[in-house]
This record gives structure tokens, C-alpha cells and sequence, in this order.
């Protein structure tokens, strides 16, 4: 049975696996703050159905109120510990089913089995922070091992810590400019690439929001880190089938057991 993936822009991917869907990092609207959604149209209605909602880090990009106040009732929504502490507001979402977890946990859903594993990337919100939840990864096994990454730098245990999977979803730019070493470029994923090992990979987080008023600064972080992902994973993990999919756009890859 395949397992397909459909990328909304961002960070925001459905991933279905045996029937089951899973939302990562929803983030629905077209302004958020000082970044304005500049490429693809806002996820259609259906994105807002899944079994389960994935939130890697309390950043406002990734873990956005607004944007999961919109899920189905009875969605699970898996959150870093310490999620509900640093912020209240998301007690107010009585129609989720929330769930705090630490690199580790594991959560069935609907017999999808969701590990969360560690990232490289700092877990506060912003810009107050006063309350530290980890940063995640997520490990969805079913049919397949499907590796989301969220928002991490490159680390010396990553391939130990997340497992052997099939499919992996990496960051490979983000929403500004200048990136520091708890992102991965196109450079640092495609290295990452190359010690996962997946089967297949999906290169998301680039190329949707951009601060309002700065669309002539660099401009080429902005458009180019997926084709650059592609091609530096053909010189550094050759066996790994990229596929670089617009905003909206879905890819389904059969999994040989």
C-alpha cells in the first residue's frame, strides 16, 4: 500500500498511511504577524481533516492558534511537553483531543504508531519564552516510516536517534533571509539526507511566507532551496528519490516490504 504525501507550503503536510491522515505543523491563513504568504494558495478545507495533528515547536509558524482552532472535533493534536504551560490559549481548544509528548513517546492512532524524536532547534515561544518545551521531530509508522523533521539544525545523532524510514520530510529554507545553525539549508539537509538514508524525500519548509517589505532581500532564499535540495541529494545520497512538489501538490510512493 502506498503512502501519500501532500504538501500545503511551509511546514504544513498531510501525510496518509494505511487509510489514516496526519496533519504536521498546520498553518492556515495568509498574513501571520510580519511574514505574508507570497507563493501557492491557503490549504483548501480538506487539509483541515486528520486523524491527528503533529506540532513540532511552539514557534508561531509552527504551532499557530488560529490554524488549529480550524481542525475537525475530535482531532488528536500532539504537542511538545510543556505545550499546554507556555501557552494556555491552547486550552481553549476543548473540540481537540490534545496530547503533550517528550523525544520518546509514542502514541498509536488508529494503528499508526507516532515516535517523537529530538530536534536541534530552540523549543521556547517567542519572543517571551519564559516556559522551554523540546523541539521534534515525528516518526509515523504504518505502511511506511514516514521521518517529519520540523525545524531542526544538523546534529551528530540524528540518524540514531530518528531510526531507518522510508520517506523523510526535511526543512530545507525558511521564512527570512539569513539562516542560523538550528535550521537545515539545502546544504545541511541534503547532508542530513545522506545519513538517513530514506528511500524517498520530500523537501518542505520554503518558499510559502516571507517578511512583508523584504521580497528584495536575498531574494534567492526565497525561491531556490528546493531545486538547490535537489540537486546537492543527487551528489550526497544518489539512491534517495527526491521529490520537490508545489504548493498543494501530492506524491504518492509505494513502499516495498
Amino acid at each position: 500500500m502506498p503512502v501519500e504525501i501532500t504538501w500545503w507550503g511551509h511546514a504544513t503536510c498531510t501525510v496518509e498511511d494505511s487509510d489514516v491522515r496526519v496533519l504536521t505543523d498546520p498553518l492556515f491563513v495568509r498574513r501571520l504577524a510580519h511574514l505574508r504568504r507570497r507563493r501557492g494558495a491557503l490549504p483548501p478545507p480538506r487539509a483541515r481533516h486528520a486523524a491527528v495533528a503533529l506540532v513540532s515547536h511552539l514557534h508561531a509558524d509552527h504551532l499557530h492558534v488560529p490554524s488549529l482552532a480550524r481542525l475537525a472535533p475530535g482531532t488528536r493534536l500532539i504537542v511538545p511537553r510543556g505545550a499546554l504551560r507556555a501557552l494556555p490559549a491552547l486550552r481553549r481548544l476543548a473540540h481537540l483531543r490534545v496530547i503533550e509528548v517528550a523525544p520518546g513517546d509514542e502514541t498509536t492512532v488508529d494503528g499508526l504508531v507516532v515516535r517523537a524524536v529530538p530536534a536541534r532547534h530552540d523549543g521556547r515561544r517567542l519572543p517571551l519564552g519564559r516556559h522551554r518545551s523540546p523541539a521534534l521531530g515525528y516518526v509515523i509508522a504504518g505502511e511506511a516510516r514516514t521521518y517529519f523533521a520540523g525545524d531542526t539544525g544538523l546534529f551528530d545523532s540524528m540518524a540514531d536517534e530518528v531510526g531507518p524510514v522510508d520517506v523523510a520530510l526535511l526543512p530545507v529554507g525558511g521564512w527570512g533571509p539569513y539562516l542560523g545553525k538550528e535550521h537545515l539549508d539545502a546544504r545541511r539537509a541534503a547532508e542530513a539526507l545522506a545519513r538517513l538514508a530514506p528511500r524517498s524525500a520530500v523537501p518542505v519548509h520554503y518558499g510559502t511566507y516571507w517578511p512583508i517589505g523584504m521580497g528584495a532581500v536575498r531574494p534567492h532564499e526565497f525561491h531556490a532551496p528546493g531545486e538547490e535540495f535537489v540537486r546537492l541529494a543527487a551528489e550526497r545520497a544518489p539512491d534517495v528519490a527526491v521529490h520537490r512538489l508545489g504548493h498543494g501538490e501530492s506524491v504518492r510512493l509505494e513502499v516495498a516490504r
